[in-house]
């Protein structure tokens, strides 16, 4: 049975579980140490990855941000549709006529920029997700741990409360007794 089988993870105590999950971090610590120090850092981190983004990274994603909106797509379909107005009306004098071999070209050129700038941010987004994800998966497991603490001890006080109770109730039946003696 591998470590992710629901029965097995059931059968394990918190600080094993977060042990295991934590070993790919943390090899050299105590359960009990890294129970402590889920429980008493912080573990939520800042994961938008803006400072160490490089000057390259942030203009790729610039650039497609900007290539992405409609903005762009109405400018640049403003552009595609004055290239060719301007060059049937211009008829024979004009500099690119009718198969707009020149604005194919040019239209390749930005296909062949753009595609690497768009792979670049998108890999960037990726890691970006990923950290997200895994702070993420942090968080929600400190909060169960946590959670599962508080049943606990929850719990316990109810034991004890009903204990109380009876000695209480106990308690109250000899005193009842002993008066009417």
């Amino acid at each position: 049975m591998g470590p992710h089988n629901p029965k097995e993870v059931r059968k394990m105590s918190d600080s094993e579980l977060v042990k295991k999950i934590m070993s790919d971090i943390d090899n050299d610590r105590s359960d009990k140490e890294v129970l402590r120090l889920l429980l008493e850092q912080r573990v939520a981190n800042d994961t938008t990855g803006q400072e160490e983004a490089t000057v390259g990274q942030r203009a790729s994603d610039r650039i497609t941000n900007f290539i992405g909106s409609w903005f762009f797509v109405g400018l640049f379909a403003g552009f595609l549709l004055s290239w060719i107005t301007w060059n049937v009306m211009r008829g024979d004098a004009a500099y690119d006529p009718y198969p707009f071999i020149l604005l194919n070209l040019a239209l390749s050129c930005l296909a062949a920029i753009q595609a690497p700038l768009i792979m670049m941010s998108q890999n960037r987004q990726e890691k970006q997700d990923r950290r997200r994800a895994e702070n993420d998966y942090i968080v929600n497991l400190k909060t169960e741990i946590i959670t599962d603490e508080i049943y606990k001890k929850l719990e316990t006080l109810l034991l004890q409360q009903g204990r109380l109770k009876s000695v209480n109730y106990r308690t109250i039946t000899r005193r009842k007794r002993l008066v009417k003696e």
